[in-house]
């Protein structure tokens, strides 16, 4: 007895193993620190890792890594999205803010939809041939309308024949400091369906190869640009550049743009051309 007593006091009297800390992971790091990480990355992205654990969940809803996503103006972009009544919750944390700026936003009477551009978040604009001054437009002896899903806005022009070509229109925004790219996106060939199959007809093509169009564009604050270039690729949409034009870091007042195509050689007709809209977006 006297010898295990004497080997359970040794047992006791012997140092114990020291304790391992346990162990810590991404889940451990405080959101302040997530939150600086995340301010890098683009929307997508801080989306996807929001899923990864409760502490990027939580950087991914701050306001400061939201805030960092929006262009410097939103609330002049809000004024002229949503106008100054109750359209716009006044509550909305910065998140939520970017979320309702991202989607298509109609404005001007539905002849203009603008979003936050993805990639750098600052405002892109659609404006419909509806919002456009096109000559003839009303006689439909040389126009008519195309209902179809290949617009965002539901239907085109469809340009059966004329022989002065020209269409204009003008945008009142409040940009962000930047540079931007103004197209027209056309299409040579008349949009149908057949046997629910998309089909183009391009018999009343004509009289876009013997001189170029003519693209233009100029700014309230002076700036101009101007291209021409032959229609091509009947069937298929196109994407016609005008041109860029640069929004100034100290601008305080929204920008005007106008801008126009025409062919107006009136020594020969021309048709068989769908007018859909206006594309500005951010470079």
């Amino acid at each position: 007895m006297g010898s295990g007593f004497s080997s359970f006091l040794a047992l006791s009297s012997a140092p114990s193993a020291p304790a391992v800390p346990p162990e810590t992971g991404l889940g451990d790091l405080p959101e302040s620190v997530v939150g600086s990480v995340l301010v890098h990355l683009n929307p997508q992205e801080i989306c996807r890792l929001a899923a990864l654990n409760r502490a990027f969940r939580g950087a991914s809803s701050a306001d400061f890594v939201w805030e960092s996503k929006l262009p410097e103006n939103y609330d002049s972009i809000i004024s002229r999205v949503f106008g100054d009544g109750n359209e716009f919750p006044s509550n909305l944390c910065k998140r939520d803010i970017y979320a309702r700026l991202s989607r298509p936003n109609s404005i001007d009477g539905g002849t203009k939809r603008v979003w936050l551009h993805k990639g750098t978040g600052r405002p892109s604009l659609s404006i419909s041939f509806n919002g456009l001054s096109i000559t003839g437009i009303d006689d439909r002896r040389y126009w008519s309308r195309i209902s179809t899903d290949e617009s965002r806005f539901k239907s085109v022009a469809y340009l059966q024949q004329i022989w002065w070509f020209e269409v204009d229109g003008e945008v009142e925004f409040p940009f962000p400091a930047g540079t931007y790219n103004l197209y027209f996106r056309l299409q040579l060939g008349r949009l149908g369906r057949r046997f629910g199959q998309r089909v183009c007809d391009c018999e009343q093509i004509h009289g876009w190869e013997k001189k170029p169009v003519r693209f233009q564009l100029s700014t309230s604050d002076g700036q101009n640009a101007m291209n021409e270039c032959y229609l091509t690729s009947p069937g298929n949409w196109k994407f016609y550049h005008v041109g860029s034009f640069v929004v100034a870091k100290d601008s305080k007042v929204a920008m005007k743009v106008k801008f126009s195509m025409m062919q107006i050689d009136c020594t020969h007709t021309k048709g068989g051309l769908c007018v859909d809209s206006v594309f500005i977006s951010p470079k």
